[in-house]
């Protein structure tokens, strides 16, 4: 085998390699995931508001379980299984998040808890974790600036 010696052989090259994915199951696999995610988490707030909860706390409570459910997955290495499967439609839920701390924790664990689990633990959702919280605060400032 010749050398790669250009971007486009380099290009050809990869393009022969990689396979082809087939990305209208991927999407119809994320749909309907995500979806059956998003109509657990309101079957849950529907039965919350049917045990006398307010909207509030129902949300919440969905929230918490959905969040709980999803850190058990992982920790039993299921929630990987569907997210291999679905993609997007696992990651973009609530879910999404639980998996993104509970991964890094589980991998960096033998690092000790200070040090591996709790220095590790937010190796993946920080930055999404700054940038939302950065991105919500100045979008707040500026709609006070301009709803006066």
């Amino acid at each position: 085998m010749k050398p790669i010696e250009t971007k486009q052989e380099y290009s050809d090259y990869v393009d022969k390699k990689s396979p082809n994915s087939p990305i209208l199951k991927n999407c119809f696999n994320a749909f309907w995931v995500g979806g059956l995610i998003c109509s657990i988490g309101q079957i849950i707030i529907d039965f919350c508001k049917f045990r006398g909860m307010e909207e509030t706390a129902a949300s919440t409570t969905a929230s918490i379980i959905l969040i709980a459910l999803s850190a058990i997955l992982t920790g039993l290495n299921i929630f990987n299984k569907i997210g291999k499967f679905a993609g997007a439609g696992s990651l973009v839920p609530i879910t999404g998040f639980a998996n993104s701390i509970v991964s890094p924790a589980i991998e960096y664990k033998s690092e000790g808890y200070v040090m591996g689990v709790g220095g590790k633990m937010f190796t993946v959702a920080g930055p999404v974790l700054v940038f939302g919280i950065s991105t919500s605060v100045i979008v707040g400032i500026i709609a006070i600036l301009f709803m006066h």
